[in-house]
């Protein structure tokens, strides 16, 4: 049946920025489709593992700072000594900074580069490495933009970060297919994040994006839900170097 083919059942999923929004939303859907997760990233994680122990599924909270590729033989090594296997990964984490392109600072530019690029970078290479050495394939969902498709404003770093996430997607796809590894993207429309906060706060811009927005409202952690069940479940298993857009319709706009 097809539904079986989403069911996640033993499987375990490190999922970075699990701590709120968007990752915590990823979190839980994972969960609630039958995997196991690692949460990793700077903040609290503890209500997003109450909330996975609630679903019936087990979590591991590891504090790591990604924009330092340190620590990420460290994740991998506590992620199958607690699990004993990994089997998806989804690169959540990032940050933005928002500044006029000549007055953007060298530290702006390497804060976001470091976390949303490097980082997931590094970690990618290692789970794969991973997924090659257990010889049972895997997938890698990278959470991209819709500044992978567009230019943006006063967003630089975060703009050319999440484009390289986009290409890197295509990259990793073309080499690792043949491990059995599916490598995908989703890139979420304006959603009610923290990092949109500033946006949302300001009447002009909010009315100026929702008046783009088909869909008519700002997204929500859940309805990223489905395309991360999809990408990492069996159900995608022929999907490679895509980025799925959760817009709303923005882009169709």
């Amino acid at each position: 049946m097809i539904l079986e083919q989403f069911n996640l059942a033993g499987k375990v999923a490190i999922v970075t920025g699990a701590s709120r929004g968007l990752g915590k939303g990823m979190a839980l859907a994972l969960a609630e489709a039958g995997a196991d997760i690692v949460g990793v990233g700077v903040s609290d994680s503890s209500a997003t593992a109450e909330a996975v122990t609630a679903i019936g599924q087990r979590y591991l909270g590891l504090s790591a700072d990604l924009s330092d590729k340190s620590c990420v033989p460290d994740i991998v090594r506590q992620a199958k000594d607690h699990f004993g296997n990994i089997d998806i990964l989804v690169n959540n984490a990032g940050s933005i900074r928002r500044n006029d392109f000549v007055d953007f600072t060298e530290q702006d530019w390497d804060a976001v580069m470091d976390l949303n690029l490097k980082g997931l970078f590094f970690l990618s290479q290692a789970v794969a490495r991973e997924f090659i050495a257990q010889q049972r394939g895997g997938k890698i969902i990278h959470i991209a933009s819709m500044l992978s498709f567009q230019g943006g404003i006063r967003v630089a770093s975060y703009t050319s970060s999440k484009s390289a996430v986009k290409g890197l997607t295509m990259l990793m796809a073309n080499e690792l297919a043949v491990h059995g590894i599916n490598v995908n993207a989703i890139a979420p429309g304006y959603m009610a994040t923290d990092n949109t906060e500033p946006l949302r706060k300001d009447a002009k811009r909010n009315s100026e994006i929702l008046a783009r927005i088909p869909a008519a409202r700002w997204g929500l952690p859940e309805d990223m839900a489905g395309a991360v069940v999809f990408l990492a479940s069996a159900a995608s298993n022929y999907i490679q170097g895509h980025t799925l857009t959760v817009d709303g319709g923005w882009l169709a706009r």
